[in-house]
């Protein structure tokens, strides 16, 4: 963390595949993380989302394809002359180090003058609030300062690529929270290009300026936070990024700006947007629960899908509803508890409002 400008890099990776890691490694993998991104791999365990960080670094074979780091191809290159941080998902710390020695550990092998060593592993850990810990050893550490030091000991060497593998798991939710805002600013701040692998879907929205999505071993879709989340291709990567109800359809209707799609229960709703769909196609309809709305029966109007409250659960700032509509699964409906007119007794009779612009179609299969 020297006061001078990073030289910011870009990483391609170059349709890679891998073997010796997670079992079927994986396979075609083409990625560009640009300039300075915040880049997230987001996937269920075994996906392949570490096995492509521990080919970045150098730690795991490729039987095919190229990782270039601002155009140099760097397959071939030790893992230790790659210029790469990588933070483990377990820190990988040195139990017999001092929190201090283990932030200048690679200042040492990089023979960095002892002054420079110094003050960049004070201004590390001051940033990273471990100044007060210094002379402390990992088992003293409590896991939100463990997965600190490990963060520092990788910035400290001023790496042109940052790995991050699932620095946040574990955490609880509190300290998680505070962790992935001092991560953003780091970001903010330093620029530095990362690679992040996360199975946590408020992770990736939160850090990520993009991100993909993976499962077994292969990329399913990439994009922009927003973009994945609001406009998923697939079942597989709706699920992936967080709470979504999936309703079994089939289109009836083709419009010039999308369709209308009927549930098993003959309610009819439109989606906007929707191409390469024809009459009688079957679908999933993807509804974030924060995105519907509900109304009593007497008052509905306009699309919608009738049922009966069936749970409703008290979260502070929320409430959450499980609406009964029949032979699917309940539809469940998120709604804020300040400000609301209306709520929701167990049984009430109501209507799911959807909006064509919030409901997604993907494939069924």
């Amino acid at each position: 963390m020297s006061d001078g400008a990073r030289p910011l890099v870009d990483i391609r990776l170059d349709g890679i595949d891998t073997r010796g890691g997670v079992a079927p490694g994986v396979s075609g993998v083409a990625i560009h993380v640009r300039y300075g991104e915040f880049f997230t791999l987001l996937g269920p365990p075994k996906s392949g989302k570490s096995d492509v960080l521990r080919a970045v670094a150098g730690f795991l074979a490729m039987t095919r394809g190229r990782v270039l780091v601002d155009g140099q191809d760097i397959s071939k290159i030790p893992p230790h002359a790659r210029g790469v941080g990588y933070v483990f998902q377990d820190g990988a710390l040195w139990p017999h180090l001092s929190v201090r020695e283990h932030v200048a550990f690679g200042l040492r092998q990089q023979r960095v003058a002892t002054p420079d060593i110094e003050r960049r592993v004070a201004t590390v850990l001051a940033r990273l609030q471990l100044d007060t810990v210094v002379t402390s050893k990992p088992g003293d550490l409590s896991l939100e300062q463990r997965r600190r030091l490990a963060l520092a000991r990788a910035l400290a060497v001023e790496p042109r690529v940052l790995l991050l593998d699932e620095p946040l798991a574990n955490v609880d939710p509190t300290a998680r929270k505070g962790l992935r805002l001092e991560l953003a600013k780091l970001h903010r701040d330093l620029a530095v290009t990362t690679l992040h692998a996360t199975r946590n879907a408020a992770d990736a929205l939160a850090l990520s300026d993009r991100l993909a999505v993976m499962d077994g071993g292969r990329v399913l879709q990439v994009g922009e936070p927003s973009e994945l989340y609001h406009r998923p291709h697939s079942r597989a990567v709706a699920e992936a990024l967080g709470p979504a109800n999936f309703l079994t359809v089939r289109v009836v209707e083709v419009r010039e700006l999308g369709v209308v799609v009927e549930t098993e229960g003959g309610d009819r709703v439109p989606v906007a947007g929707i191409g390469a769909y024809r009459v009688g196609d079957r679908g999933l309809l993807v509804l974030r629960p924060e995105t519907l709305s509900l109304t009593e029966s007497a008052m509905a109007r306009g699309p919608g899908i009738p049922g009966h409250v069936a749970l409703r659960i008290f979260e502070g700032g929320r409430h959450l509803y499980e609406i009964e509509i029949g032979a699917s699964a309940p539809v469940r409906v998120e709604l804020p508890s300040v400000g609301e007119s209306r709520i929701f007794r167990l049984g009430d009779r109501v209507r799911v409002e959807v909006s064509s612009d919030t409901v997604v179609l993907v494939p069924a299969s």
